[in-house]
């Protein structure tokens, strides 16, 4: 795989993310938080099952195996507290938190991959993390809100590094085992623990005519879900780590503007200033690569 379609994959998976969020939003708020995970993980599984059959002989190695294993762990504790983030603090605020998987995703590429970058990668890669922050900031909401959002801002910056670990072990699987496999495994790992969560708690049934009735939500999330991580993984097995994360970390502006056009949200001028800002520094980091 070339090095221009890598950045290319890196580009696929945060157009995505942005459509996956604005469909995982909808999605939780009519099925819940587990069942969503869930039928993104079916999903996932019925769409790349065709595609591993060359690489499922790569699982007789007990290194492979292990090191899928725990991304798949990691996989669902990392959404699992990102969800009760979002439900316990306030989305504007828990959002910020979120981007701090950002940084820790870098220094883990810099301690264990031994990447480097240039003057003007850095200060594009800050760029992009202030966007962000300006995407998700509210005019006074600190002032108002901050006191009172411990619980939700602690379970924030955990799932942050949780997510940061995904991002780790996706990119040591797609280098060293397949981009295929570091979707493929896991997720088939965190599906059947949703699957057991849902079947313990006698919900099957509604978890089944939920996912009929609002099938066309489920399966878009799903799609664009499984897409965004495929791209992602694809793009890490031969590019830096940082640099892709850098890149697709600017998601959150695509699910913005859907916001704004499907939602009618209202949003303030830096929110716009900050998407352009991270969208803008995304394309440049990509083509100066």
């Amino acid at each position: 795989m070339s090095l221009e379609f890598s950045i290319l994959f890196a580009f696929g998976a945060m157009l995505c993310w942005g459509l996956g969020d604005f469909l995982i939003q909808k999605c939780v708020r009519k099925i819940g938080n587990i069942e969503s995970l869930a039928y993104i993980g079916i999903i996932g599984i019925i769409i790349l099952t065709p595609l591993i059959f060359m690489d499922l002989k790569l699982l007789n190695s007990l290194s492979n195996l292990l090191v899928l294993l725990l991304l798949g762990i990691i996989t669902f504790l990392a959404a699992v507290l990102d969800f009760q983030a979002l439900m316990v603090g306030k989305l504007s605020v828990i959002e910020i938190i979120f981007e701090i998987e950002l940084p820790i995703t870098i220094v883990l590429a810099f301690i264990f991959f031994k990447e480097t970058f240039s003057l003007i990668q850095i200060l594009l890669m800050i760029l992009i993390f202030l966007g962000v922050i300006l995407m998700a900031v509210e005019s006074g909401y600190f002032k108002k809100h901050l006191k009172s959002l411990e619980k939700g801002v602690f379970l924030g910056f955990l799932s942050a590094i949780g997510m940061a670990f995904v991002n780790f072990f996706t990119a040591v699987s797609s280098k060293n085992v397949s981009a295929l496999m570091a979707v493929w495994f896991p997720w088939l790992i965190f599906t059947i623990i949703c699957l057991f969560y849902i079947i313990y708690k006698k919900t099957f049934s509604k978890f089944v005519d939920n996912g009929i009735k609002f099938r066309w939500i489920v399966l878009s999330m799903g799609i664009f879900d499984t897409l965004a991580w495929l791209f992602y993984a694809l793009a890490v097995s031969q590019k830096e780590l940082g640099m892709v994360t850098s890149i697709t970390e600017s998601y959150p502006a695509i699910a913005l503007f859907l916001g704004v056009y499907f939602n009618k949200e209202r949003i303030e001028w830096h929110q716009y200033l900050g998407a352009l800002i991270a969208l803008s520094c995304s394309f440049i980091l990509g083509f100066i690569l």
